[in-house]
């Protein structure tokens, strides 16, 4: 049936109104126009909607059963230019993403890259923080999401699988058990360990691997980076856990080795991160469905 849009647009005023002249009055067209546009619709339909009363206009029986279909057609229509728009809106704006330290240096970037050639138009901004200090900006509001490894409390965030984080221990190539196969945790555990600073997500980690074997964590010595610690181990300070991802360029110079301890690697994820109770902007949220299409490609 050759119906349109205005059609229903100016029955469904009239219908609201019960009057021709107050539907022309809300749509800034002409009385004749209403007129016109309802006569249309009744011969495409082959039906009268509307019937004169002394109390004024009023539906007839088909009018009534066409309302809330024609209601529900525009009230659909608006959705989908709603989406339009916010879809428009998402080319501008400004997100702040809080990232741990070993994502926010190395996994990270590569993804906001992604993002950024995508929409172009959409202001970034990365403050890249240990595990604790991420936490405490989402739920201060001063980051509209976060990329992050352990998650101690869930409580009003939304939290989804990112990437995959696979814990190694890395030592120089002149240690020892550099060539051993199948080291037992036991005997690794002697070892003195370089660890992160309280508060850090592979410090956590670290201590929860050592716990949950019963066994005790030798800290030799607490640094505050990733990079320090590799510097560390390099100089044979001692073996330290630590993310694959953070130590790709050091294990093909050959400046550390992976060592092979019984029970590693140990498998984490990183995850995305927001408020569940916070309104996001179009360009935010644009963003967490990006990264999250962005975890499905191969990388």
């Amino acid at each position: 049936m050759d119906v349109s849009l205005r059609q229903l647009q100016v029955f469904r005023a009239v219908a609201r109104h019960r009057s021709f002249s107050r539907a022309a009055e809300e749509l800034v067209i002409s009385q004749p126009a209403v007129s016109a546009q309802i006569k249309a619709l009744e011969q495409v339909l082959h039906v009268p909607l509307f019937q004169r009363t002394s109390r004024g206009v009023e539906l007839t029986e088909a009018g009534r059963q066409l309302l809330p279909y024609a209601e529900r057609m525009l009230d659909l229509l608006e959705e989908a230019i709603t989406a339009v728009h916010e879809l428009r809106a998402a080319q501008r704006g400004r997100v702040r993403v809080a990232a741990s330290t070993t994502a926010g240096i190395y996994v990270v970037p590569k993804a906001l890259g992604a993002f950024h050639r995508a929409y172009p138009g959409v202001e970034l901004s990365l403050d890249v923080l240990n595990r604790y200090a991420v936490h405490q900006r989402l739920l201060a509001g001063d980051a509209d999401l976060a990329i992050m490894g352990l998650i101690e409390d869930p409580q009003d965030l939304e939290i989804a699988e990112f990437l995959p984080n696979e814990l190694v221990v890395i030592a120089s190539p002149r240690h020892p058990l550099a060539r051993r196969h199948q080291i037992p945790l036991d005997e690794i555990a002697r070892e003195p360990f370089l660890v992160r600073e309280i508060g850090s997500g592979t410090r956590s980690d670290t201590e929860r691997i050592f716990a949950e074997a019963g066994l005790p964590l030798r800290v030799a010595m607490e640094l505050r980076s990733n990079g320090a610690i590799k510097q560390a181990v390099a100089a044979d300070l001692g073996v330290a856990i630590m993310p694959r991802d953070a130590i790709g360029l050091e294990l093909e110079t050959g400046r550390l080795v992976v060592l092979d301890v019984q029970g590693f690697p140990v498998r984490r994820w990183w995850s995305l991160v927001r408020r569940a109770s916070r309104p996001v902007s179009p360009a935010a949220d644009a963003l967490w469905h990006f990264l999250l299409q962005y975890r499905l490609q191969p990388h």
